[in-house]
């Protein structure tokens, strides 16, 4: 019996391959859900709901990088600042903001009551004056 079969070329297979429209349906399903986990975990990209709680943040953290200037420009209008200043940096790190508060400096003009965030702020750059 004398063998009549080629050896098929790995060009030969692919051009004779046929994909059903089960496997053609498989690999798209598959891509897209790939597409999907690779772009929201490594590309960045967010649902709407998660970029309106990160524009929110950073609205918020903007406003409070506005007013914690004011708390020092208020600081810097009190008679006894140069004291106060020693006592803020003598107490600790987490009671900073607490001690801004007691002194006014976080109200800010037209509020009744000191911002805890600002207070906050402005505690660490009153900390950082004459460093």
């Amino acid at each position: 019996m004398e063998r009549d079969q080629k050896k098929v070329s790995l060009r030969g297979r692919w051009d004779g391959a046929r994909a059903t429209k089960r496997v053609v349906f498989g690999i798209a399903l598959a891509a897209v859900v790939l597409t999907l986990i690779v772009g929201f975990n490594w590309g960045g990209w967010v649902t709407g709901g998660s970029a309106r709680d990160m524009a929110v943040k950073s609205g918020k953290d903007a406003v409070i990088q506005r007013l914690a200037p004011i708390c020092v420009y208020q600081f810097n209008q009190d008679p006894e600042k140069d004291q106060k200043l020693s006592e803020l940096k003598e107490t600790s790190s987490y009671q900073r903001d607490n001690y801004v508060q007691e002194q006014g400096w976080a109200t800010m003009p037209g509020e009744e009551k000191p911002d805890n965030k600002v207070a906050d702020a402005c505690a660490k750059l009153l900390v950082q004056i004459n460093q």
